[in-house]
């Protein structure tokens, strides 16, 4: 009997891509040389592909290092230079999701997204992060306090003046052209304080959704676009969807995570997880309007804690709103009854509602509207939280913006629209700044949803 010969190594994987669990609390996490080895050993990959070169900075960085080094080898590029590489990492997803052929269960394990978080995380150990970004990435405390009434005329007044724009840009490193949220002093969770009410009739479950709806607000739903959480409310109740608020929330984490404060992570984690994971208990579904924050309970925070059982729960049943609206259609609870076309709708799919493999249920929904038509745009918009705004990385977030910009502009559109609406916006400035003619606003689709209602 002769042993089976084994399996010759493959180009790319046939299987489905898969995430493990990410040992944060371990000692080799931290180790910073098996953080480099690891670094290297994927960086080595990496220059061998090059497939991602267009997604982002992080690739042209590692590639230039590679191409100007003495060996022209990932050998040459000296360690102190890798973190040139994690800087222009905003953990988008794209190239796991998108480009790379190696992910997991490949047996070269690449994650390039989480090997940078790592990374990350080493440097904000390290005390490498400054106090400016540790307190842009402090949404609610910021969010608080820019609500105060007054104070909230004061700093959007404050954001449109060029003097104080510039002082901005000085303290906290925030660029004088980007393009900063409003904050509105009549928050989301303000214009509900006396709850939501009932529907009519009793809800219905429709395949995983059980027509009964908790919404996370998250930060910016309520300081920064309280009239979009609205806008969700008015259409999970005109389509018999019981809705309330969580009673009381944190962060999701995600601006934390981003910045490698895996702690942070953690405490808001277990402020949030027993909220939700009652409210799930009590037979609610869990609802974010951010991409970002689904993304974070539904995958982030699941690696990080892959053995909390509240956290499985509510990871089962938190949702998209589009991807519970169709959900709803399917089931034909869906009402179709439109009374305004929406015309042309450029149409950006954001990067952490893509990676969720939901597929793209916002323009199947819009799809529904008559006289609606979609130019679907699915590349990184550029914006990725703070990398959008910093002063160190707004040029290279425009140079990641332009050909989605070019994009939404050449399909004339009526509208401009993301399920996240810093991307939104951020695309609506990159067609300004371009001095298109057909630039407008940002808008999340669930107004434009609303509006095509007439409700």
């Amino acid at each position: 009997m002769t042993d089976s010969p084994k399996p010759a190594a493959r180009e790319g994987s046939l299987d489905a891509p898969t995430r493990h669990p990410i040992p944060w609390k371990s000692d080799d996490f931290y180790d910073k040389g098996k953080l480099h080895a690891e670094l290297e050993r994927v960086y080595d990959i990496c220059h061998g592909c090059r497939r991602c070169v267009s997604l982002c900075d992080a690739f042209p960085t590692l590639f230039d290092l590679v191409d100007e080094s003495e060996t022209l080898e990932v050998d040459g590029v000296a360690k102190a230079d890798y973190n040139k590489v994690v800087d222009q990492c905003y953990l988008c997803d794209l190239c796991y999701q998108t480009k790379c052929p190696y992910v997991p269960p490949h047996e070269w394990n690449v994650d390039f997204p989480h090997l940078m978080l790592r990374a990350k995380a080493v440097q904000f150990q390290d005390g490498e992060i400054g106090a400016a970004r540790k307190l842009m990435t402090n949404t609610t405390s910021v969010g608080k306090l820019a609500s105060i009434p007054v104070v909230s005329e004061a700093v959007n007044a404050s954001n449109k003046s060029g003097g104080v724009r510039k002082l901005l840009d000085k303290q906290l490193g925030v660029h004088p052209d980007a393009n900063v949220p409003t904050y509105h002093s009549k928050t989301a969770r303000k214009t509900y304080k006396r709850g939501v009410p009932l529907p009519e009739s009793t809800p219905v479950t429709a395949g995983p959704t059980r027509g009964t709806v908790a919404i996370f607000v998250t930060c910016y739903g309520n300081y920064n676009m309280p009239a979009v959480v609205q806008d969700l409310v008015a259409v999970l109740r005109h389509n018999n969807v019981a809705v309330k608020l969580i009673e009381q929330e944190q962060c999701c984490g995600m601006p934390k995570l981003e910045l490698g404060d895996l702690e942070s992570v953690e405490r808001y984690k277990n402020a949030n997880l027993p909220v939700l994971d009652t409210a799930v208990r009590e037979g609610w579904d869990i609802m974010a309007p951010i991409p970002s924050c689904v993304l974070m309970f539904r995958q982030e925070i699941p690696l990080l804690f892959p053995d909390d059982a509240a956290v499985a729960r509510v990871k089962q049943h938190i949702f998209d709103p589009f991807e519970y609206l169709m959900h709803r259609h399917k089931s034909e609870l869906l009402s179709t009854e439109f009374k305004a076309p929406l015309g042309k709708i450029a149409y950006h799919a954001p990067c952490h509602q893509r990676v969720q493999n939901i597929g793209p249920k916002t323009k199947q929904v819009l799809e529904l509207v008559p006289d609606t038509s979609i130019e679907m745009i699915e590349r990184c918009s550029g914006h990725n939280g703070t990398y959008g705004v910093r002063s160190d990385t707004y040029e290279k977030s425009l140079k990641i913006l332009r050909p989605v910009a070019r994009k939404a502009a050449k399909a004339e559109p009526d509208h401009v629209a993301s399920d996240c609406p810093m991307a939104a916006d951020h695309i609506a400035h990159g067609m300004k700044l371009a001095d298109d003619a057909s630039a407008h606003a940002g808008v999340h689709p669930i107004s434009l949803l609303r509006q095509a209602y007439g409700i």
